[in-house]
């Protein structure tokens, strides 16, 4: 066999086992087999809806901290855990955000923070909200992005934060950035995923755009994938619902901490028990997550 055909046969061999297990091209290498198999878990029955302060959210903690330890994330605090405590509704809660951090190769010392929430509705009425697409969907892409930074480390340091409490006020992220364990002004920038994993019409939604120019240009410049449609809108400027304040991106908003936030349009089954995996739009997903990913990488090659 001459070196040539060994090479190109070598080259097929390594495509073919790389399409067959999953895995996403360089550079944003992830497993996306991986990337379903996270959401089925975590949204079904056994973690009773994921409601702050019940066993089913415990439950899904800890299932979260075992899975960035597999993937080496280093802990941002003692055992990834941010303990909080608050009010809603006459009812007192205990919250837990989990905190991983990836330190940046070239800007340790300034951050992107990823984010997604865990909780759910839990049980009402004994049936439960198992939050496939809410949020299990935004939690296994940010387990996808850790997958990404193996081979493709980050040049800032980044926050991966899965926050409690996003149902009952946007709890966990206010108290985050209320009580950042860096330094507040390192953040440059706070991309949030809540809701990624199905839309009839291929089309995943990025707020936050038109706030800051660079932003514009990693939305104009990002890469196109196939079977998705990624529009810029939702902002208070398109006549659409605004998202500027829809979920954990709006403490970092407030704080005038640029964000994107990518999410699809309510469908029939937002916040009703029949959110499970089984609704979920599994090449929609794969292909939402490549492109969220493929932005993030044109952001973190910016200079702020």
């Amino acid at each position: 066999m001459t070196r040539i055909n060994f090479i190109l046969l070598t080259a097929f061999v390594l495509l073919y086992s790389c399409r067959s297990s999953g895995q996403i091209n360089q550079p944003y290498s992830f497993n996306s087999d991986n990337l379903l198999h996270h959401v089925k878990e975590l949204s079904s029955d056994a973690y009773e809806g994921r409601r702050t302060g019940t066993a089913g959210a415990t439950k899904a903690k800890a299932y979260i901290i075992k899975q960035l330890e597999l993937l080496e994330v280093i802990p941002l605090v003692p055992n990834f855990e941010q303990p909080f405590t608050f009010e809603s509704r006459n009812k007192s809660y205990n919250g837990v955000n989990i905190l991983g951090s990836i330190k940046g190769t070239e800007y340790p010392d300034k951050y992107i923070v990823l984010t997604a929430h865990y909780d759910h509705e839990g049980i009402k009425n004994g049936q439960i909200y198992n939050g496939a697409d809410d949020d299990a969907s935004g939690v296994s892409a940010l387990f996808a992005f850790a997958e990404s930074f193996k081979n493709n480390p980050p040049k800032h340091s980044v926050i991966l934060a899965f926050f409690d409490a996003e149902e009952l006020g946007l709890q966990g992220s206010k108290y985050f950035v209320d009580n950042s364990i860096v330094s507040i002004t390192s953040i440059i920038l706070n991309i949030n995923m809540d809701m990624v994993s199905r839309n009839e019409n291929q089309e995943l939604y990025v707020t936050g755009i038109k706030s800051h120019s660079h932003l514009e240009t990693a939305y104009t410049d990002r890469k196109i994938t196939e079977g998705v449609t990624v529009i810029a809108g939702h902002d208070g400027t398109d006549g659409k619902q605004n998202w500027m304040f829809a979920s954990d991106h709006a403490p970092f908003h407030l704080k005038k901490i640029p964000f994107l936030y990518f999410g699809v349009e309510d469908h029939e089954d937002y916040h009703q028990p029949t959110d499970v995996y089984e609704n979920i739009h599994p090449e929609f997903y794969k292909n939402a997550v490549e492109s969220i990913i493929s932005m993030f990488y044109l952001i973190d090659a910016m200079t702020f």
